[in-house]
């Protein structure tokens, strides 16, 4: 009986989709602030190579101490990863991460709807169109 109860539960988290509101709400949170947005938005202008935290810091005019602060915001909502390197640590966007809150947010609130889904999806698509490669010369 035990068993079935816990199996019942995790169906109805997997079914209210309850586990996936928490992580947008946490993500979203994490974003809801000035210096953690421009911190996100500073490192997906660096991908893939990221950046230091005190360069973080020193781009943004943000103390250490505080962008610490921040950057263990946004590393708990998943929107950033660090590495170690040596004596600094290298944080980088997790753009996957925000991939899926950003779809999350698109199929839960559309629901489906092809009329509410289809303009949206639409007005992002200029935005994030790949740079044409530059044009090779022919040789004659």
């Amino acid at each position: 009986m035990t068993t079935m109860h816990r199996l019942d539960n995790e169906l109805y988290i997997y079914n209210s989709r309850y586990m996936e509101s928490e992580q947008a709400i946490l993500a979203l949170a994490a974003l809801a602030q000035a210096t953690r947005l421009d911190v996100f938005r500073l490192l997906v202008k660096h991908e893939p190579d990221g950046l230091a935290a005190g360069d973080i810091a020193r781009a943004l005019a943000v103390p250490q101490n505080t962008m610490s602060s921040h950057l263990s915001i946004l590393s708990r909502a998943g929107l950033v990863t660090a590495q170690r390197f040596s004596r600094s640590i290298v944080y980088r966007a997790e753009l996957a991460r925000f991939q899926e809150v950003v779809l999350f947010m698109l199929r839960d609130c559309c629901d489906g709807s092809p009329e509410i889904c289809a303009p949206l999806i639409e007005s992002l698509t200029p935005c994030c169109l790949p740079k044409p490669k530059p044009r090779r010369k022919a040789h004659a």
